[in-house]
């Protein structure tokens, strides 16, 4: 019963997370270094996450250096960047990758706005399943004679109370990001 309750709760939290990374990857008119967190090198015949390959700072609002430590991989890093789906442009000295991050359109602001509410919507319909799951499991306790009806409903109220909160989380999330990606 408590159980339940716990394990929904730890489900739900690990959902909101993701949920937060995937909306924080979105491409907003700023410079981030989360941005490349998805991005893969290959380095030593390995894909290798960028930030493990290099130092990524941003000086400016729509500067990112990166800075590789092994100089040798630097068209690597460039070709991974090209690759994704950041559409930016590296240009390199030989020693530092630079990164200018234009301004997005208003069509662009618009997509990305897009795909973050299907990315919240992805995350809320997680949520819900990890719900149902919960409820499902209780009702087959009560069922079994584990619990009894009033507990199950208690239970299920307790889960219903968790679910709605981090659905709020993730609806203040998407907000958020939201008016990051719209400001100018």
């Amino acid at each position: 019963m408590e159980r339940v309750v716990k394990e929904t709760e730890s489900r739900m939290k690990k959902t909101i997370e993701a949920a937060t990374e995937d909306l924080n990857e979105i491409r907003t008119g700023r410079a981030s270094a989360s941005l490349f967190d998805r991005i893969k090198v290959e380095y030593y015949g390995n894909p290798t996450p960028l930030n493990q390959v290099a130092t990524i700072s941003v000086p400016e609002a729509r500067l990112v250096v990166i800075q590789p430590w092994d100089k040798a991989i630097i068209g690597e890093i460039e070709k991974a960047i090209q690759k994704s789906e950041l559409s930016l442009n590296p240009s390199n000295d030989g020693k530092v990758i630079r990164l200018n991050i234009p301004p997005l359109t208003e069509d662009r602001r618009k997509e990305y706005v897009k795909l973050a509410k299907e990315k919240a919507e992805q995350g809320r319909v997680a949520l819900r399943n990890i719900r149902r799951d919960a409820n499902d499991e209780l009702k087959k306790m009560q069922k079994d004679g584990d619990i009894s009806e009033d507990e199950q409903k208690r239970y299920e109220d307790e889960v219903q109370k968790l679910a709605d909160t981090y659905v709020k989380t993730i609806n203040d999330v998407l907000e958020a990001k939201e008016q990051e990606i719209l400001e100018i």
